[in-house]
């Protein structure tokens, strides 16, 4: 079914809501990690999302050119190709875009998506981040405020983060402390400022002590609790059950009970971006260290060739990190549930 329209993406966040599951949000840098995605989310049956972040979209255009505009588009378009051959459907994201990247990354993507818009076409991708986490929240509200009037012309929707994600991802990092945690005061002042709905629709990031990354047992206090007193708070207020669409970052590592309260709280997409990796990345190192005297030409021979052809350690990649998608979309609920 190929890339999502609008429309169908925002059916895509009702279905998830009403039936309690969220979408696996997987990072992206590569050809081969967005076949890995679709291949995962066509295993699972699980429609899905796959994001980009800013050191993911200058990786994409040339690690030595670092053109993340560019690299957003050449990814995005792999990915529009290559996706009409699965029978899931995905939304294209760019992840976690902050204060100081909007004037040389989402900006100028959402002024393409009005052009296009304009000549009646529809946006490259259907959502963009505005990670506002490491500045004050009125600052924040401000400029997700304006990049929300951006969004609707651009026919896409906003991701904000309100609270902060503790660890660090692609250069942005927060200390791991109390203000890990969103409260009901912070999602009244979201709504306060971006509405519930219609001002454009947003996904909101509530923070409940969320940390980008992987630790040990017990160095990370999750409390997805906090979701529901937040729905509950500002629902009451403005006479809107669960009026927040939620995303869950910082969720690698996180126990199957915590990713259900999150979700069963109104999280409808899920960040995984760690765990991916690392997915990707073991096939590989097995295969190499499996077979070293192939991928070398050791003490003066010819190695293997069909060791050392990308390809071969390739598709391993691929397997792997699309059998960590799997296990994600069965996790969240989606599995079985595409369009």
């Amino acid at each position: 079914m190929a890339i999502a329209t609008p429309e169908v993406y925002n059916e895509m966040i009702d279905r998830a809501k009403a039936g309690k599951f969220a979408y696996p949000a997987v990072n992206i840098t590569s050809s081969q990690t967005i076949t890995a995605a679709l291949q995962g989310f066509a295993e699972a049956e699980s429609d899905g999302i796959i994001q980009v972040s800013v050191g993911g979209a200058e990786y994409g255009s040339g690690s030595t050119i670092k053109d993340r505009v560019a690299g957003s588009l050449a990814l995005a378009a792999y990915a529009a190709e290559v996706a009409k051959n699965y029978p899931i459907t995905v939304a294209i994201h760019t992840d976690h875009c902050t204060k100081q990247n909007l004037d040389s990354w989402v900006r100028p993507l959402l002024a393409i998506e009005a052009e296009q818009v304009k000549a009646g076409k529809n946006p490259t991708f259907q959502s963009h981040m505005f990670d506002g986490s490491n500045i004050p929240l009125d600052e924040n509200l401000v400029i997700a405020a304006e990049l929300l009037e951006l969004s609707q012309a651009a026919r896409t929707i906003l991701e904000i983060e309100v609270g902060v994600v503790g660890g660090e991802e692609d250069g942005h990092t927060a200390e791991i402390n109390d203000k890990l945690y969103t409260t009901a005061e912070d999602g009244l002042a979201t709504v306060a400022a971006l509405g519930a709905g219609e001002k454009g629709r947003y996904l909101t990031a509530l923070t409940f002590g969320n940390v980008h990354g992987v630790y040990k047992p017990g160095a990370v206090k999750l409390r997805p609790s906090i979701l529901a007193e937040i729905q509950k708070t500002v629902g009451d207020k403005i006479g809107k059950e669960n009026p927040f669409d939620l995303v869950f970052h910082g969720g690698s590592g996180s126990t199957e009970a915590e990713i259900a309260e999150a979700v069963d709280n109104g999280v409808i997409k899920m960040n995984i971006d760690t765990d991916t990796q690392y997915a990707f990345s073991r096939p590989v190192a097995d295969h190499f260290f499996k077979n070293y005297d192939g991928v070398l030409k050791v003490d003066g021979e010819v190695g293997n060739k069909k060791a050392y052809d990308p390809r071969a350690w390739g598709k391993l990649a691929e397997a792997g990190m699309a059998q960590r998608i799997v296990e994600a979309a069965q996790q969240l609920r989606s599995a079985g549930h595409k369009l």
